[in-house]
């Protein structure tokens, strides 16, 4: 960890499990800014946008900006408008189409240029598929916002998006395009934000592929923490080596 001076960081699972925040992620934090440490938030959160996600984090103790946080919509975002088009079927839930229209895209339900998908839980019924099925078939393209088998919530895992945007591949015969991780753009774009190399930084999260692999690919360091959707067997079989493993990243601290 000599070398490290910065770190990006997942939240599900990191910082919070559930409603539950994980004890010493808070003082860890402050630790790392006290040291002079840099530090984003990279996260596959796809049903707030970023004020939400920053006020959520507030209600639990943290004090973090919302423009620290980088979520898929953020790399969506920056997509579309590199296109030059500009209308999108979003299918997600919860308010994270507010970072869509504050950047100027229009969510529309006819003549879509993409079809976005995130994670719409129990959004994500025939209806609102089979329509997104029929934008593809009439040229729109896909972008995933993340590609997550599952997550953890304060009942269990619960499906994510990963199932849905397979099954309009499968439909459609069209590959979706994926922005959030372990897409390199996402960890490129909090890297930039910083002014770090990815030598000089560390990925810290509890998804094996997602987070430590995705990190490792583009040349950061990859920490895995035993919170979260932690499950050993997932580690055994994924082929990924993390750098580091620890219990949770409170335990981070001794290693600063």
């Amino acid at each position: 960890m000599a070398r490290i001076s910065a770190f990006l960081m997942d939240l599900d699972g990191v910082l919070y499990v559930g409603r539950s925040p994980v004890p010493g992620a808070r003082e860890c934090l402050e630790r790392m800014e006290e040291l002079g440490h840099s530090f984003r938030f990279v996260s596959n959160s796809t049903r707030r946008c970023r004020e939400s996600v920053a006020k959520r984090l507030s209600d639990m103790g943290y004090r973090i900006k919302p423009e620290h946080i980088f979520t898929p919509s953020v790399a969506a975002i920056e997509r579309i408008l590199r296109s030059g088009r500009r209308r999108c079927y979003l299918l997600s839930t919860g308010d994270v189409h507010r970072d869509f229209e504050d950047a100027g895209i229009v969510i529309a339900e006819e003549d879509v240029d993409f079809v976005v998908v995130g994670d719409a839980g129990s959004s994500f019924t025939f209806e609102r598929l089979n329509a997104a099925f029929n934008h593809v078939l009439n040229g729109a393209d896909i972008i995933a916002l993340e590609m997550d088998r599952y997550w953890r919530d304060s009942e269990g895992l619960v499906l994510s998006a990963g199932p849905f945007v397979a099954a309009l591949e499968y439909a459609t015969g069209k590959r979706a395009e994926l922005v959030g991780k372990p897409s390199p753009e996402l960890f490129s774009m909090a890297l930039r934000d910083m002014g770090v190399s990815a030598s000089e930084a560390a990925m810290i999260g509890d998804d094996i592929i997602t987070d430590v692999g995705g990190a490792q690919r583009i040349g950061m360091r990859g920490i895995l923490v035993r919170t979260g959707k932690y499950r050993p067997e997932h580690v055994e079989s994924s082929g990924v080596k993390p750098d580091c493993v620890l219990d949770s990243i409170a335990d981070l601290v001794r290693w600063l």
